[in-house]
């Protein structure tokens, strides 16, 4: 069983599926550039942006050159744990919605496999060194 692989999935999944909830949550409107256009123009381009960052995140994630992957996959886990921290201490801003458990789950679900998959990648480093 390919553990790394499977914790990729899962951070995308998790990711991906937050970012439907972040439709519910208008999360636009806590993104800088985004927050100062009209709830409309902010929610077409948070839409829009979407789709080329995830076309970029799968096709980079599972990019035939292996250094790319491991690159990418590791720069995704890093990326997983920054969001959650950036979700938490944005959790007190009027403009974040994200209370519900739903929310929070999807938002820990990625922190937790990207960290998984640091830990399951350094660990393997570290046990190849030996």
């Amino acid at each position: 069983m390919n553990i790394p692989k499977h914790l990729t999935h899962l951070m995308l999944a998790t990711l991906f599926t937050h970012e439907l909830d972040a439709m519910t949550q208008s999360e636009w409107r806590l993104l800088y550039v985004l927050r100062s256009m009209s709830d409309s123009d902010g929610r077409w381009w948070f839409v829009a942006m979407h789709v080329p960052l995830f076309w970029a995140l799968i096709a980079l994630t599972h990019h035939a050159d292996a250094l790319v992957q491991r690159a990418s996959r590791l720069g995704l886990a890093a990326f997983c744990i920054v969001h959650a921290l950036l979700h938490w201490r944005l959790a007190s801003d009027p403009l974040s919605t994200f209370a519900s458990p739903l929310s929070w789950s999807l938002i820990l679900a990625a922190a937790l496999a990207g960290m998984a998959y640091l830990l399951l990648v350094a660990s393997k480093a570290n046990f190849s060194k030996e």
